[in-house]
C-alpha cells in the first residue's frame, strides 16, 4: 500500500514522532491512523526501555507558578544532550510535568523513594480495614496489594494519571517523549511550594 505525505504529516502532528517512524507505522498498519498511533506508542515504550541506562547529564529546571502566585513548582528534568534540552518538545514536556505536580501534589518521583515505614503503615491500615469489613483471610492480601497499587497512583509522580490526559500516566508521557526525542530522559526531583505551608 502506498502511504501519502498527507497521511504521514497527519500522524506526525498527532504523535510528534519522526517522519520515518510515522511512515513505517502507517505501512505496518495499512494506512490506519489509529492503529499507527498505537503502534508508535508501543514502539516508543520499547525504545525508552533500551535508552534507560544511558547517562542524563544535561537538562533544565522548569518552573510553574499558579495564577495568584500562591503555588509554585520547580522540577529538574535531565536528558543526554544540551541540544535536546533546548527543543520545543522537551520544554513542553517539562512544563507539563511541572503543571501536573502543582495540580496533583505527588510525594515522590518513583515508588522506590517511598520509605519502608510509610508503606508498612499504609499496608497495616489497609489490612485492618479489610479484616474489619469481614473479608475472608485468604483474600485480604490481594485487597492490600490492590490498595497499595492505588496508593502508588496517588503519591508517586510516574504512576499518576497525567492531569491533561487521564488515559496515560506520567511514565507513559515520559516514554512517549523519549521515543520522540531519541534520548534517555529522567525526572530527577521536584519541589512544590504552597504559600503558608
Amino acid at each position: 500500500m502506498e502511504i501519502s505525505a498527507a497521511q504521514v504529516k497527519e500522524l506526525r502532528q498527532k504523535t510528534g514522532a519522526g517522519l520515518m517512524d510515522c511512515k513505517e507505522a502507517l505501512k505496518e498498519t495499512n494506512g490506519d491512523l489509529e492503529e499507527a498511533g498505537d503502534h508508535l506508542r508501543k514502539k516508543g515504550v520499547l525504545k525508552a526501555a533500551k535508552r534507560a541506562g544511558r547517562t542524563t547529564g544535561e537538562g533544565i529546571i522548569a518552573s510553574y507558578v499558579h495564577a495568584g502566585s500562591k503555588l509554585a513548582v520547580l522540577v529538574e528534568v535531565n536528558c543526554e544532550t544540551d541540544f535536546v534540552a533546548r527543543t520545543e518538545q522537551f520544554l513542553a514536556f517539562t512544563k507539563d510535568v511541572a503543571m501536573h505536580i502543582a495540580a496533583q501534589n505527588p510525594l515522590v518521583v518513583l515508588r522506590e523513594e517511598l520509605s519502608e515505614d510509610l508503606l508498612s503503615r499504609e499496608k497495616a491500615i489497609y489490612r485492618e480495614q479489610a479484616v474489619a469489613s469481614g473479608k475472608p483471610e485468604n483474600i485480604v492480601d490481594r485487597i492490600v496489594d490492590g490498595r497499595v497499587e492505588k496508593y502508588y497512583a496517588e503519591v508517586c509522580l510516574l504512576d499518576q494519571p497525567f492531569v491533561k490526559d487521564n488515559d496515560i500516566t506520567i511514565a507513559d508521557l515520559l516514554n512517549q517523549t523519549i521515543a520522540v526525542l531519541g534520548e534517555n530522559i529522567r525526572i530527577r526531583r521536584f519541589v512544590r511550594m504552597n504559600l503558608g505551608e
